[in-house]
Formats: structure tokens, sequence, C-alpha cells
């Protein structure tokens, strides 16, 4: 009798799709909140600036 294949990844990996389930231990995360708030004081700090040397509208 023929064996039958086992296809793990199926029509996934056939398309282009595929799955990576490695995480990176050694990544930094940052929490999202985080990023908004440290956005917005930059953003803060380029409008003073602009204010402060008369570029400001």
């Amino acid at each position: 009798m023929a064996k039958k294949k086992e296809s793990k990844s199926g029509l996934m990996s056939s398309a282009g799709l595929m799955r990576y389930y490695d995480v990176e231990k050694t990544a930094i995360t940052i929490d999202p909140k985080a990023v908004v708030v440290m956005s917005i004081l930059i953003a803060a700090i380029v409008i003073m600036l602009n204010a402060y040397y008369g570029i400001w509208p």
C-alpha cells in the first residue's frame, strides 16, 4: 500500500504564506501606551521650539 503524505503546512506554504512561531526572546518590548505618550511629548517639544524661534505662524 502507498503511504499517505503528511502535510503539516498545507496550502499556506505553497501559496507563499508562511507562519513563523519563533519568538525573539531578546527583543525589546515597548508598551503601546508608552509609544503614544512619547510621540505626543516629542510633538509638543517641536511645537514649543517652533513657537520659541518664531517659526510658528
